[in-house]
């Protein structure tokens, strides 16, 4: 399948350049998704996140390297993408509970993580619920910060949730709430709009909290993104009044690879958007919204 052969180029190179630099945008583009895209199936796919499966990558062949050679732990660091011995020899004993040092010490116990290939199992219980939309170019608005490093996305809502930035957006955008009565979540938005955009290089993205841009326009303090006419694959999460929003949204996006697998279509660039649902009584409803294109040919 083509998907499948993708995911695998894809590995093949992080895993040919593991004693070097790795693009995460060099491995979506060979995966033919964004970086962002690529990273979150990856995680949800194996459990792990990349960068925490190219670390132990890293560090299962420089324990090998380690014990089967006389290489320098300098250079056994520096190889394997550490800047000091320091830093790698904390990164060895957190994966392997010994120092590098002791790795040729006969007897001890290390530990060794495989690589990673990607393989498709059928299971034909297990119900997907999607559709195929068409729509025309659109504008939303609403709060934006750059996502790197430890900030991310909860981290974003949490902080606007606290500082009262979202109250006010809501009032500012006209974004209907629930009514003060409901349990749970009273006067909590019915809806809202998370748009995934402007990925660069290292996974590096910009996140929007919002809406549909209001009739008259919205103030100026609010970031607002146009976009394009696009077709959308769109994954609704299971209906479960138990899960809470992270759970329904990690589930719709968990279907979202077995899709790309199976389907005659493939990413295609533009924002991703994630739609929430506060139906009351503590039950939501996700969906996510992924552009895509046909495949050539």
């Amino acid at each position: 399948m083509d998907w499948l052969d993708r995911m695998n180029r894809a590995m093949d190179y992080i895993e040919s350049n593991l004693a070097g630099e790795i693009s995460y945008d060099r491995a979506a583009q060979i995966a033919c998704c964004s970086t962002y895209h690529f990273q979150r199936m990856f995680s949800f796919i194996t459990e792990v996140p990349l960068s925490e499966y190219i670390r132990r990558r890293r560090l299962t062949l420089a324990a090998f390297e380690l014990q089967t050679s006389e290489i320098k732990v300098i250079d056994a660091a520096l190889k394997y993408g550490y800047e000091s011995p320091e830093a790698f020899s904390r990164a060895f004993k957190n994966l392997h509970e010994i120092m590098p040092t002791s790795a040729r010490s006969m007897g001890v116990t290390l530990k060794a993580y495989p690589r990673m290939t990607f393989s498709i199992s059928i299971k034909g219980d297990v119900e997907m619920n999607y559709r195929i939309e068409q729509k025309e170019s659109f504008e939303l608005c609403g709060l934006s910060a750059e996502i790197k490093g430890k900030m991310m996305p909860p981290k974003f809502m949490r902080q606007n949730h606290r500082s009262g930035q979202l109250r006010q957006m809501y009032g500012d955008l006209g974004i209907e709430c629930l009514p003060e009565d409901t349990p749970h979540t009273p006067n909590e938005p019915k809806s809202l709009i998370f748009a995934l955009y402007d990925f660069k290089e290292g996974g590096t993205f910009s996140y929007m909290i919002g809406h549909n841009m209001p009739k008259g326009g919205a103030p100026s303090c609010y970031e607002t993104l146009s976009v394009p006419a696009a077709t959308w694959v769109v994954f609704s999460s299971p209906k479960d009044p138990e899960a809470d929003p992270a759970v329904q949204c990690k589930r719709a996006w968990s279907r979202v690879s077995e899709w790309f697998a199976t389907s005659d279509y493939e990413h295609a660039c533009g924002p991703e958007l994630e739609k929430g649902f506060n139906l009351g009584n503590s039950e939501f409803h996700y969906e996510v919204w992924i552009p895509i294109k046909k495949k050539a040919g």
